[in-house]
């Protein structure tokens, strides 16, 4: 049986239509805000693998209650990942571009120097090392700009709004990679089973949607295929102030997850899935 901490996630959302035999906590049995409790739950369960699909995704509001957000996104994983290598169990950690600066136009590697530019990505940060310093066999995923037809996302956002109005205004130098949720959540399955079978694989890994493209060019390609007339201008990150900094370079190197079999998946191909889902597209 794998344990998945999350149930109302984009991702964990996915998880539960993929594998009918995992055992999903929800806030109601384990909150993060608890990480013993976190890690009292694994002791109950004695799952085969654990994969954390649960965390604080408020960037913004993080960076006003950054040690809210350090305990779900750096304690609990922490406290999970030292109760699973204590056990001797296999846990996946998703993380995020946001633990990098931005800096420069080349993909950030899984070793690539980290520095994060608020809060969220200190927090993601915090968790990432609380793995590594377990000692168990784990996977760190990170990965970037998560949409789905579920949740809060860019996705819906853009749907929603490009369907009430003629034009909009995004932010068009920020790069990265769209990454379907559902691709989340067929990989970590797939890196918690190949765990199980061989614990060598632990390690750091980046996954993310090709190609990667502006937040415009993601619009654009939302709007085309919704069939939308809303137009897209083209702002910079400038136009567009927020409490967190976002990174401008979010693209990652994601060739290391060949050792899984997994290739990064295609947005435009996901996005059609979602708006399907969603009834958008016949």
């Amino acid at each position: 049986m794998i344990l998945v901490f999350g149930k109302t996630g984009q991702v964990a959302t996915e998880l539960q239509a993929l594998a009918s035999g995992a055992r999903f906590l929800g806030r109601d049995e384990a909150d993060l805000s608890n990480p013993e409790a976190c890690a009292a739950q694994i002791r109950v369960l004695g799952p085969a693998a654990v994969i954390n699909a649960a965390a604080w995704t408020a960037v913004d509001k993080a960076e006003a209650e950054e040690a809210a957000a350090t305990v779900v996104n750096g304690a609990a994983p922490a406290a999970m990942a030292a109760v699973c290598a204590e056990l001797g169990i296999p846990f996946v950690q998703i993380s995020t571009d946001y633990v990098f600066d931005g800096a420069g136009e080349a993909p950030f590697a899984p070793d690539a120097p980290t520095a994060p530019l608020g809060a969220y990505g200190r927090s993601k940060l915090v968790g990432e090392e609380g793995v590594r310093a377990a000692g168990g066999v784990h996977a760190i995923l990170r990965t970037s700009w998560v949409f789905s037809a579920h949740g809060a996302n860019f996705l819906k956002t853009m749907r929603r709004l490009g369907a009430e109005r003629e034009r909009l205004t995004v932010v068009a130098d920020q790069i990265g990679g769209p990454t379907p949720a559902r691709a989340i959540a067929e990989a970590c399955l797939t890196i918690a089973q190949a765990l199980i079978v061989d614990p060598a694989k632990t390690g750091t890994y980046h996954f993310s949607g090709a190609p990667d493209v502006s937040w415009a060019a993601f619009a654009r390609e939302i709007m085309a295929q919704a069939g939308l007339s809303c137009a897209i201008e083209e702002i910079p990150t400038s136009a567009y102030p927020t409490p967190a900094r976002r990174p401008a370079n979010s693209r990652m190197a994601c060739e290391t997850l060949s050792a899984f079999g997994l290739s990064r998946p295609d947005w435009r191909a996901a996005t059609r899935e979602a708006l399907t889902e969603l009834g958008t597209i016949a």
